[in-house]
């Protein structure tokens, strides 16, 4: 088969390898798409992560091979697949603070080159036996109904993460809402965060991106070149806004984010994946009682929920997805896709291998 293996920092080649072999309780899933997350491009970029290996988690396809004792699925089956479960027994998942669980931080998708890593950038993947489950109890194999594109079910992880994110903060129909940076994540966390009837604000430098935002409801752009708290308060009667999303992994936004909000406000960092410091102002926590927070990852606990939102969402027209992906490259440009979705330009959203 043919995969994009991660061989050193900010190198990727397609090479031929072997199709990885399962056993007892996996399935072998046909690659169709998979997107390019930003932590793959984070950890491409830094060489967090030993080499070789195959990156890729935002993924959909169909079963080419069932292991012995697989309950629930068939080959030819139409899927997407989780590359994280929760064993849902340890402290952390009775918490629901699943991605803090020891097992879910391993990943149980592969290409079988090197350590797990997803595999999404390759045409086959191992699907390990706990994300494949016992066919009774929910795991992490989600069939995909004949309806429903490829294109669209590789959103299933992603909209999880957000709507996590947005459901953490619990929001209100009076509430007001800034998401910073309006990428494709961006965009679906504030998608997501309109729903619940909130006010949404959008900050991009890009008026490409804030045009394609308006094919989801989003109809209050800001230009992030221009002073984006005195908008936020100008929009709030002087206040600032009740929540800032940060969707962008700079630091320095974090200090923005907090000028934003009203006291009492929340901040909520989404892209804050790599370790390090961001100053900010202790007193605005303590005397004007504004709160930082983050969410990362997915949540069983609302799983299925999630999937209702893509199936739906695409069914209704109300969240095509699709309409969020920019570019598309065969696995054999997957050095090209990387570098693309590590430098987006003004017409760039999302970009997906098609393998």
């Amino acid at each position: 088969m043919r995969a994009a293996v991660y061989r050193a920092p900010d190198e990727v080649v397609t090479e031929t390898v072997a199709v990885p072999e399962i056993g007892p309780g996996e399935v072998l899933v046909r690659i169709d798409t998979c997107g390019i997350c930003g932590t793959d491009l984070k950890k491409i970029h830094t060489g967090s992560h030993s080499a070789p290996r195959v990156f890729g988690h935002e993924m959909a396809g169909t079963i080419a091979r069932i292991g012995d004792s697989v309950r629930g699925f068939a080959v030819g089956d139409r899927v997407m697949a989780f590359h994280h479960i929760p064993c849902g027994k340890c402290f952390y998942c009775r918490k629901q603070t699943f991605a803090q669980c020891e097992q879910y931080k391993k990943v149980g998708t592969t290409a079988g080159v090197g350590a797990a890593a997803g595999g999404g950038f390759a045409q086959y993947i191992r699907v390990m036996d706990w994300i494949v489950g016992d066919g009774v109890t929910p795991a992490g194999l989600i069939h995909v109904p004949e309806d429903i594109p490829f294109e669209q079910a590789a959103w299933i992880e992603p909209v999880n993460t957000c709507f996590k994110a947005v459901r953490l903060l619990h929001l209100e129909p009076d509430d007001t809402v800034l998401v910073i940076g309006q990428g494709s994540i961006g965009i679906l966390l504030a998608a997501l965060a309109r729903q619940t009837g909130a006010t949404v604000l959008t900050s991009d430098m890009y008026p490409e991106r804030h045009a394609v935002a308006r094919q989801y409801g989003l109809e209050h752009p800001l230009d992030a070149r221009g002073d984006v708290v005195a908008a936020c308060k100008a929009a709030t009667e002087g206040r600032g806004v009740d929540v800032a999303l940060v969707a962008v992994g700079a630091d320095a936004l974090i200090g923005q984010a907090m000028e934003a909000i009203r006291p009492g406000g929340r901040v909520m960092l989404f892209a804050s994946t790599q370790h390090g410091t961001a100053p900010f102002d202790p007193a605005a926590v303590c005397m004007d009682e504004k709160t930082l927070m983050g969410s990362y990852s997915a949540s069983v606990a609302i799983q299925q929920e999630g999937i209702g939102l893509v199936f739906d969402g695409y069914r209704s027209g109300k969240l095509d997805l699709t309409k969020l992906i920019s570019h598309r490259f065969s696995v054999d440009e997957a050095a090209d896709a990387v570098h693309l979705a590590a430098h987006p330009q003004p017409d760039s959203m999302k970009v997906v291998l098609k393998l």
